[in-house]
């Protein structure tokens, strides 16, 4: 009796904190924004709400079903026919959501000095048991090095050193048609299903461009833009700082990359050979200024070398048009990328991220992740409130320090931590790392929440 009453009490805090959540944030509002109505009688944040809350009740709508559990008053059907609406735009509803989040709770608890972030990032999205799929397509995985059927999520994230908020995010298929699996299917080109099949079907970079666009239209507050070698070339430095944002990226040691160096375009790996380099405990090697230069197009950035402290021979270089800053501070910075890193590994653990959607339409794949993106929002204001004093009240916001920010010596560790699993084309943590990180992420959850996610995973 005891467990049944705990459980009870567990189940009632959470759906207390979900209704919170939906109600201080105007979620059915921004759903209306972004274009989701109702088509008959059941209103549509009744449905999402539905499917939001499906991970933690630990079952899904099939064994509600199956089990007679399922007291939601509307049929399946109904539920299909909103997670199919090529109506929908899910793009503008989840960078809404971001903003109105990072606006309207996390800056307000931090000190408008504070460098706030972009940060763009891909994982796998597999469906490799379901080859009827629309667009399905092979896609390469870096984690195990081979190619498997399924999808690139390509994803656009804020953070701000403590709180990260997954902003928009695409499910790229593949470019070129030999790579597809399926097409995708005719739909009305007015609608933003037709729009997001096409995203699908275009490179990455111009699909990040598009992500950031996005994001920059709903005036989400940050001032940088970061990511790793996949995206970093002096093309997409020069388009995104017209954008409006500095760049700190880590550059690619390749042979086919250029920058303007001392009156001469020379690769990254030339410019550190013939430079003196910085001795002792140095905390980084090598600072230079030099110029990206693309179609005519020329700006300035500065490549700063960091030691491989395991292997004297061995370094990595970021990139930066953010002139402003000290060496320091740009190593700083950019450690707030792993952020991205931890939400991945929360969603496709806990979240149900890759196991959650059985669809075979490309749109119900789209609404599937960002209800997905919702519910880490959701945890991530949860886990604010819990570690941060200051919003029990207006009390401590004007009494005490702000949450503390990424240190250096954090970000300088992460860098480190990289060189002891290097990939050639794509740099990650080791599963071990993510691990940690994780379990921090969930550690900082509220108990009640905490259970839900840990039965369900």
């Amino acid at each position: 009796m005891k467990i049944i009453t705990q459980d009870y009490q567990n189940d009632k805090m959470v759906s207390s904190s979900i209704k919170g959540f939906f109600k201080k944030y105007k979620i059915s509002a921004l759903l209306k924004e972004s274009n989701a109505y109702k088509s008959k009688g059941i209103p549509v944040i009744a449905i999402f709400q539905y499917l939001f809350m499906l991970i933690f009740t630990n079952r899904s709508m099939y064994m509600n079903m199956l089990m007679g559990t399922h007291e939601a008053g509307f049929a399946k059907d109904t539920v299909y026919r909103f997670i199919n609406s090529i109506h929908i735009n899910w793009i503008r509803f989840t960078t809404l959501l971001s903003t109105l989040i990072a606006s309207k709770t996390i800056t307000k608890l931090t000190d408008e000095k504070r460098v706030n972030v972009l940060i763009i990032d891909d994982t796998l999205f597999e469906r490799a048991s379901a080859k009827k799929v629309e667009l399905l397509a092979k896609a390469y995985d870096h984690a195990k090095k081979a190619y498997k059927y399924g999808f690139r999520l390509l994803t656009l994230g804020w953070s701000d050193g403590n709180t990260f908020l997954p902003v928009n995010g695409c499910l790229l298929s593949s470019k070129d048609k030999k790579n597809r699996i399926n097409e995708a299917a005719v739909v009305d080109k007015r609608t933003a299903g037709y729009t997001r099949r096409n995203l699908a079907q275009t490179k990455a970079t111009t699909v990040v461009f598009e992500l950031i666009k996005a994001a920059k239209k709903a005036m989400i507050p940050a001032s940088h833009v970061l990511f790793d070698t996949w995206f970093c070339s002096p093309s997409s430095l020069i388009s995104i700082k017209e954008m409006g944002y500095d760049v700190i990226a880590m550059a690619k040691k390749t042979p086919k990359i250029h920058y303007l160096y001392d009156g001469k375009m020379q690769p990254l790996t030339e410019i550190y050979k013939k430079n003196k380099k910085r001795r002792g405990r140095s905390k980084y090697l090598l600072s230079v200024e030099v110029s990206l230069v693309n179609d005519g197009h020329s700006i300035p950035a500065r490549i700063v070398y960091v030691r491989n402290r395991n292997k004297r021979k061995d370094y990595l270089a970021l990139i930066t048009t953010d002139m402003s800053i000290s060496e320091e501070e740009i190593i700083r910075i950019y450690g707030k990328r792993w952020d991205i890193e931890v939400f991945f590994k929360v969603c496709k653990s806990y979240l149900k991220l890759g196991k959650g959607c059985n669809s075979l339409s490309y749109d119900a794949m789209t609404a599937h992740v960002a209800i997905v993106f919702t519910r880490y929002m959701m945890l991530a204001v949860e886990n604010r409130q819990k570690s941060d004093i200051r919003t029990l009240g207006e009390l401590f916001y004007y009494i005490s320090d702000e949450m503390s920010d990424i240190t250096w010596i954090q970000a300088f560790h992460l860098l480190m931590q990289v060189f002891l699993d290097t990939i050639t084309d794509k740099l990650s943590l080791t599963s071990e790392q993510l691990d940690r990180l994780m379990e921090a992420f969930m550690a900082a959850l509220p108990k009640e929440l905490k259970i839900r996610l840990q039965l369900c995973a």
